[in-house]
């Protein structure tokens, strides 16, 4: 058993004590996000005082996750909805008076900041979808007091693009086939400008435009496997390349804060590497590349461009925000996200480039616990539990950093496994594509590839695999204990589907202009023969064959995985007496906003992981209070959880 202290639960999943750093247009303020009252609010301070911050909103329940500064430098904009809901309110909160308005009308309606422009700095373009739940109109809105003038009607399109001008210059809509069609407004028509095939739908897409509305940025991957950085002048329509490379897509961006030109383009496979577009920058990355430990990332830039905020990621430390002052060539340290990992016992992440059985490399990542390899070659001294960490989406990625899930799991005494198996974005439209219509097929068979890899490798322990995730990776732990039930020793599904025609057939409103990509990605249940695809790969129909402990969490109010989706799984367990654990959160949606919730769900889940892979397990402690975790099922299964039907 090991030996290195345990790293509190609360310094991985509490609040960060800052996070989210911005700097104000006009370059004299700083704002972040830090608790108030234990919750995430909005704090602003002088830029060079941040001792000095307060905090301008007042949020008291699931805490603030984005905001933004609004062009006048007196305004901050930020996003809340009630209980995971996803019915985004956008508030604007001046920090002269401290007055808070809501700018989105109604109950039942989500909001989307459209843009922000710094040539009409007292508005905002909203998309709302008060008319119609499937379609955001866009309205011109007026800060602070949400008088709102409409823009755009929408009737049919994914969405628009706009110009800081804020102008609509292309709309956007889906094939049948799940391609994308561009148009652009003439008159009160609209005319297509191009289509983009199905295969190149993922990874071509729009940046934006710049300040003169004459060039629309763009990753492209139309002609070529990975997507590269793009102009495209309109007006000519004449498109040029500016940066790709052979292994990555184009995927993180420096665009200036006036002419809104992309500068700098990042490139991920197994760490990210910045190519260089306007020279101006050249000298600015190489300074900042030689300051930072980790990978530099420059998060926000003042109007003026005289002072940036930059992020020093590491894999083994927290985030440490600095104040770059670019005339003098200097960085200013200004604080880390979290004060408490100072001196924890964190572990590095190693990347590895897996081959899948078919050949496909699968860029994945591995940490150990520090005791399990003490000259630090990522290869332990002896097999290790091991917990199979699946990434949602699927079209997402897992990339190197600090990570507090693979942290936790290794202080923990687990080995602990990430994928980028097929589908995953950023490595191309063929790898993308190669999962089309293989959700429990051959990008399961990727993540089952490198589990084999890890255990000849003699990093895992073949007896004490566990497979875990959410959204897809619940989903990919469903399909682990059902479709492959003697590779694992157990899972963990958090907001997972369990059958995917209800998945398909029960999306938000506002999701169903984008189903072509579902129906033609994952399969369409308007067909007999998709249909009977998406019934073979539901774990809900091969319930029988869970012959291994699981743990489900959800949150009761999640918009995109239903809670039907836990509660059919679960209830057809129980009728076959399989055993399971089901934990629900009233105040959640996808996936899990308040800290008090994660504190409880990961609690839970050290307790259920040790006494089956042989790991360590902290205390409960206090971490159960003040969340709304209501065990519906199985909580006899974990030692010290109680009987289910109450609260955890």
């Amino acid at each position: 058993m090991s030996q290195t202290e345990l790293i509190p639960r609360s310094v991985l999943f509490g609040n960060p004590d800052r996070t989210s750093v911005a700097i104000s247009p006009n370059g004299q303020k700083l704002a972040y996000l830090a608790p108030r009252d234990g919750v995430l609010n909005v704090w602003v301070a002088p830029i060079d005082a941040p001792e000095e911050a307060k905090p301008v909103s007042h949020d008291r329940t699931r805490g603030i996750r984005f905001y933004a500064w609004a062009y006048t430098s007196e305004h901050v904009l930020y996003l809340q909805d009630a209980d995971g809901d996803e019915n985004w309110h956008v508030y604007c909160v001046t920090l002269e008076t401290g007055d808070v308005v809501d700018l989105t009308p109604g109950e039942k309606v989500q909001a989307r900041i459209q843009q922000l422009s710094p040539q009409h700095p007292d508005e905002v373009l909203l998309a709302l979808n008060d008319r119609d739940p499937q379609y955001h109109d866009v309205y011109r809105v007026a800060l602070p007091n949400a008088e709102r003038t409409l823009l755009q009607r929408n009737d049919g399109f994914l969405g628009f693009l706009t110009d800081a001008r804020y102008e609509v210059r292309l709309a956007a809509r889906m094939t049948p086939e799940g391609g994308l069609e561009m148009l652009a407004p003439d008159g009160d028509e609209w005319t297509s400008r191009v289509t983009i095939a199905p295969e190149d739908a993922l990874t071509t897409n729009p940046i934006g435009f710049d300040a003169d509305g004459r060039i629309l940025y763009l990753t492209d991957s139309r002609g070529r496997d990975t997507a590269a950085l793009a102009a495209w002048d309109l007006e000519r329509d004449a498109l040029r390349v500016l940066a790709e490379n052979a292994k990555a897509d184009a995927e993180s961006f420096w665009i200036h804060p006036r002419t809104q030109t992309v500068q700098a383009v990042g490139f991920t496979y197994e760490r990210r590497r910045w190519e260089v577009v306007d020279e101006a920058v050249r000298g600015d990355l190489e300074r900042l590349t030689d300051a930072c430990q980790g990978e530099v990332d420059v998060v926000s830039r003042a109007l003026d461009d005289r002072r940036w905020i930059v992020a020093d990621r590491s894999d083994q430390g927290p985030i440490r925000y600095s104040l770059y002052d670019r005339d003098a060539g200097k960085l200013r340290f200004l604080f880390v996200d979290r004060d408490a990992l100072d001196g924890q016992p964190l572990t590095a992440m190693h990347s590895r480039v897996v081959p899948a059985g078919d050949g496909l490399p699968l860029v994945c990542y591995l940490s150990l616990p520090p005791d399990s390899d003490p000259d630090g070659d990522g290869v332990p001294d002896a097999a290790l539990p091991m917990i199979l960490w699946v990434h949602g989406g699927p079209w997402g990625r897992d990339a190197w950093g600090f990570d507090p899930f693979h942290q936790w799991l290794a202080n923990r005494g687990y080995a602990v496994l990430s994928i980028n198996f097929r589908g995953s974005t950023g490595f191309g439209k063929a790898f993308l594509n190669a999962a089309d219509r293989e959700w429990g097929g051959k990008m399961h068979q990727d993540l089952i590839d490198a589990v084999n890899w890890a255990i000849a490798e003699g990093i895992a322990d073949p007896e004490r695999v566990a497979i875990s995730g959410g959204s897809y990776g619940g989903y990919a732990t469903l399909v682990g204990v059902t479709f492959t039930p003697d590779v694992f020793a157990c899972g963990i599904d958090v907001v997972g589907p369990s059958n995917l025609m209800t998945l398909i057939e029960n999306v938000p409103p506002y999701w169903i202009p984008m189903l072509p990509t579902l129906t033609q990605r994952v399969g369409d249940p308007a067909t007999k023969e998709g249909r009977a695809l998406l019934r073979d790969r539901s774990p809900l129909f091969r319930v029988d064959r869970i012959k291994v402990p699981l743990l489900i969490g959800q949150g009761a109010n999640d918009p995109r995985v239903k809670r039907s989706e836990s509660d059919q799984i679960v209830e057809a367990m129980q009728e076959r007496d399989i055993p399971v654990t089901y934990v629900l959160y009233a105040d959640e949606g996808h996936g899990f906003a308040r800290p008090e919730n994660w504190l409880s769900f990961t609690a839970i889940t050290e307790a259920f992981l040790a006494p089956i892979l042989g790991g360590r397990a902290e205390p409960f402690g206090s971490d159960l209070d003040g969340s709304s975790a209501e065990v519906l099922a199985g909580g006899e299964y974990v030692p010290g959880l109680g009987r289910p039907g109450g609260a955890a």
